[in-house]
């Protein structure tokens, strides 16, 4: 049993006051789930997915997931000879799991993509871009929902 001045008993009454505690997880970090794991796979085909080039930038907390904004940048000089063709958006937990597409060219000027997403609940994000050449980068973010979207509540 903890005593009670542990740092999460006061954590724990600090945020919800008897009745309604809610405590936020960290998604965990370092292995994709399976589900992920295997979309990233599909997208890759038989290319190696490299770290670099795409950067996703999402916070890293969010109180509602219901509207989340999102950006995906490529570092690539988008001209005919290289440029991305392809940026890719997956989630770890959502019950649609394929987040975002964009197809690309070199006449997009520069690879920079952003919507509003919804997430169920903390998890992991997987952004990837395909190049012309066919190889394929990605970058990764955790995100903590205080709020989660795509779930429905039962009504009394």
């Amino acid at each position: 049993m903890e005593p009670a001045s542990s740092p999460r008993r006061r954590l724990l009454l600090q945020a919800g006051a008897a009745a309604a505690a809610q405590v936020l997880v960290r998604p965990a970090a370092g292995e994709e789930a399976p589900a992920l794991a295997a979309l990233v796979a599909q997208f890759a085909g038989a290319q190696p997915v490299r770290a670099g080039r795409v950067k996703i930038e999402i916070a890293q907390l969010v109180d509602n997931g219901n509207v989340v904004p999102m950006r995906v940048t490529v570092d690539s000089p988008m001209t005919a000879a290289e440029h991305v063709t392809e940026i890719a958006v997956f989630n770890e937990k959502n019950p649609q799991r394929d987040v975002a597409r964009f197809q690309l060219g070199p006449r997009a000027g520069k690879a920079d993509v952003s919507t509003r997403i919804r997430l169920a609940t903390s998890q992991q994000l997987v952004a990837l871009a395909r190049m012309n050449d066919g190889s394929v980068w990605a970058d990764r973010a955790d995100v903590i929902v205080v709020l989660a979207a795509c779930i429905e509540e039962a009504k009394p």
